[in-house]
């Protein structure tokens, strides 16, 4: 249960960002869920993949190469799903930043 109430607030934070953010469109709250779900299940599966592959270049940029990770993996969600665009790399790597930005906030919340 738990887990349907973090997707449905990542899904509502989805929406809040593309409100915000020129250059991110999310057709529906049904899309958001969807981004929600595939950005949930990259982030789990694919990220630490990632981090492990490019530890050298991650220790070498102080952590600051994670940011083009979440970015690449926002991008491949873009490929993904219709009705969720993102117009470049800088879109999406400040979409990653607000994202876990309001999903820290929203998840936060739900713990208390």
């Amino acid at each position: 249960m738990n887990y349907i109430l973090k997707i449905l607030l990542t899904a509502v934070a989805v929406l809040v960002i593309a409100y915000l953010l020129p250059g991110v469109d999310v057709d529906d709250y049904g899309t958001a869920i969807w981004v929600a779900f595939i950005v949930g299940i990259l982030f789990s599966i694919l990220k630490p993949l990632l981090v492990i592959l490019t530890l050298p270049v991650t220790i070498l940029t102080l952590g600051l190469f994670l940011f083009v990770i979440n970015a690449a993996l926002i991008l491949l969600a873009n490929h993904w799903i219709d009705g969720f665009s993102v117009s470049g790399f800088w879109t999406a790597l400040l979409f990653s930043i607000l994202l876990s930005f309001f999903e820290s906030i929203l998840h936060k919340l739900i713990e208390k």
